[in-house]
């Protein structure tokens, strides 16, 4: 395939994912081209973090008309409630090393997911290319094997008893008794199978019939659940920050406007305003409880299991995807290498607690693909994973380059915090008097020794004034940028 047209830049959380982003662009594919193949690529690399069972946000940036549109395909609640009570679910410990977790898996735990249809929709709003083009070589990788990193085995083992809590899934992630390890290949010819299937019609008959068959009698989707989806366009909200715009996920998400709502009452421009405007955020958002509308400002005028892929080609097209599996159900679907999510059992993202949330609602999350467009004529996409840190990492690093002028990587890569219910996580290198002012506002507090995936992962790639580009993956979850020259 020699084509023409723009280069750019990829960002993700995986060398391979970003690879397959950056091929594309060099064969000529616009950065939706990039963003779909990366994503797909990331389904076989990333497992964990991303697949098919999962949904998720696209943000998206017309570099002709200056535009700025959003894809929501997150995962929907079930038409109606099938079964009752504990039936269908489990609850499994994740070892995080120093602290345990408890999560909620099974049947019952699984929303309505969007993918397929989201991955789609994106394709219809802005590819040059066609589907078939862009999967394959995730495919190819799928059916050959990717090596396992070691950030790719050591998320493997904090939810091994999730990739191995049934037959199925440990066919999929521990064919030879054990996880797959650090350097080894990973093999997933179902995954090839699930974007195949992604590549032919709308509506796959195999797919939806292994999904429904999946639950087990023991879930709540339907087959009506799946032929009803869709993926929802959104004007995306946006504010107005220093010399620039900042273009985010809006309702019924809440990352955009908790994120608005922070820029809104910063109040200085070191760490301890940061602080406080999170303080702030947070507050407002326990006195909102389920509504958030009340936090949108008039100046505003428009999750753990998460990655995230960022591009923007030379012709000033960005696209920013952020896809999230929350922890995985345990359930793979039939013979395509997946699994589904659980974010019924997602306390952040489904409060109401896996017996009783809402019927055939779009759920919230706090994921926040995002596009900054400076006055300049600078462009920035970036988005994060994360769970509830996704929305100060965003934050933090907006305020880095909006305010402070940072460059790219100097954003990303600054110490950052996080304040939750009182109390004060950071990275611990500020200096000695900003030390000093945080630990002392926030005696409940935690020092943070080195820089941890607990902070979010920000994947970003920027087309400065002058028309170059740059990328910064984030260190904390393994990412890495690619340029692609013309």
């Amino acid at each position: 395939m020699n084509r023409t047209g723009p280069a750019g830049v990829v960002a993700a959380g995986h060398d391979v994912t970003a690879a397959a982003g950056a091929r594309i662009l060099r064969d000529g594919g616009n950065a939706v081209d990039a963003a779909i193949g990366a994503v797909a690529m990331a389904c076989v690399a990333e497992p964990v973090l991303c697949s098919p069972g999962g949904g998720g946000f696209a943000i998206v940036r017309d570099g002709s008309s200056g535009q700025v549109s959003l894809i929501d395909f997150f995962p929907q609640t079930p038409k109606q409630r099938r079964v009752h009570g504990d039936a269908g679910v489990r609850e499994v410990h994740a070892d995080f090393g120093t602290a345990t977790q408890a999560f909620h898996i099974g049947p019952a735990t699984v929303a309505t997911p969007g993918f397929f249809i989201g991955i789609r929709t994106l394709h219809r709003a802005g590819s040059g290319m066609t589907l078939t083009e862009l999967v394959e070589p995730a495919r190819r990788a799928a059916r050959d094997g990717v090596l396992v990193t070691p950030f790719q085995h050591f998320l493997s083992g904090v939810v091994a008893p999730i990739l191995t809590a049934t037959p199925a899934s440990r066919k999929v992630f521990a064919p030879e008794g054990h996880l797959v390890r650090a350097g080894e290949n990973f093999p997933n010819p179902g995954i090839a199978n699930a974007l195949s299937a992604l590549a032919s019609d709308d509506h796959n008959a195999a797919v939806e019939d292994a999904v429904i068959a999946s639950q087990h009698g023991q879930g709540h989707l339907t087959p009506a659940d799946l032929r009803d989806y869709r993926a929802v366009p959104r004007l995306p909200v946006s504010v107005r920050f220093r010399r620039a715009t900042v273009h985010m996920n809006p309702l019924p998400a809440a990352g955009g406007v908790l994120i608005g709502h922070s820029l809104e009452r910063l109040d200085g421009t070191d760490p301890l305003a940061l602080a406080r405007a999170f303080v702030a955020t947070g507050r407002a958002r326990l006195d909102a409880g389920s509504d958030l509308s009340g936090l949108v400002a008039p100046t505003l005028l428009r999750q753990r299991g998460t990655t995230h892929v960022s591009v923007i080609d030379a012709d000033g097209t960005a696209c920013a995807v952020t896809i999230s599996n929350g922890e995985g159900n345990g359930e793979v679907v039939g013979n395509f290498g997946y699994m589904l999510n659980n974010i019924l059992g997602e306390e952040d993202v489904n409060p109401a607690g896996i017996s009783d949330w809402p019927l055939d609602t779009r759920l919230s999350s706090m994921m926040c693909p995002t596009i900054i467009e400076h006055d300049d004529g600078g462009v920035v996409a970036m988005g994060s994973g994360g769970s509830n840190r996704i929305r100060t990492a965003i934050c933090q690093v907006v305020v880095q380059l909006c305010q402070r002028d940072a460059g790219l990587a100097e954003a990303v890569n600054a110490p950052r915090l996080h304040v939750e219910g009182g109390h004060l996580d950071f990275e611990d290198f500020y200096s000695d008097a900003v030390r000093a002012g945080l630990t002392a506002a926030f005696p409940d507090h935690r020092a943070w020794p080195d820089r941890n995936l607990f902070y979010g992962g920000v994947h970003a790639v920027a087309m400065n004034a002058d028309r170059s580009l740059e990328g910064v993956g984030d260190v904390r979850r393994d990412g890495t940028a690619i340029v692609v020259n013309r």
